[in-house]
């Protein structure tokens, strides 16, 4: 299992700058909160989870941690990923547990400021709007700014069944 740890910087004075993991799943940039990421890795040995949502990927043991894999890509209702490139994961915890979201690509740390994100637009799509945190326009390009804590709401769902 290949890993990097993300450190996760002390925010600034003025607390006005927010850093992203930028992340590609189905051609969106994505935007993850840093201070939400603990590992960036590529999952290997996925064990799948009988009578799991189509969301849940499977289970794989991290450095020890076992690590829900959630596949970002059923989850916001898009087609299955090619199998030419292996997955890459962003792994975040919720309430102690650990969880692997399943992306296409990672890319590159941003520092935005706080004030240049909006609101979601009107026009966002409703499966992305439920799951966004609001938007920053970059260079023609929309980054959708992740909220944890909703992309992972499905979890009471399967634990109640």
């Amino acid at each position: 299992m290949k890993a990097i740890t993300m450190n996760n910087p002390t925010p600034s004075a003025e607390g006005t700058i927010t850093e992203y993991v930028t992340a590609a799943i189905g051609g969106q940039l994505f935007g993850l909160p840093i201070s939400r990421v603990q590992d960036v890795f590529i999952p290997e040995r996925l064990t799948r989870v009988p009578l799991a949502s189509s969301d849940v990927a499977g289970v794989l043991n991290l450095r020890g941690r076992i690590v829900t894999a959630i596949d970002m890509r059923s989850r916001l209702g898009l087609p299955k990923r090619d199998m030419e490139r292996p997955p890459m994961a962003v792994g975040v915890d919720l309430r102690g547990e650990s969880y692997g979201l399943l992306i296409d690509s990672v890319g590159e740390v941003l520092k935005l400021a706080d004030d240049s994100r909006e609101v979601n637009p009107v026009n966002l799509d409703p499966r992305l709007a439920k799951m966004a945190a609001g938007i920053h326009r970059l260079d023609g390009q929309l980054m959708v700014v992740l909220d944890v804590d909703r992309v992972l709401e499905i979890m009471p769902d399967l634990l109640a069944a």
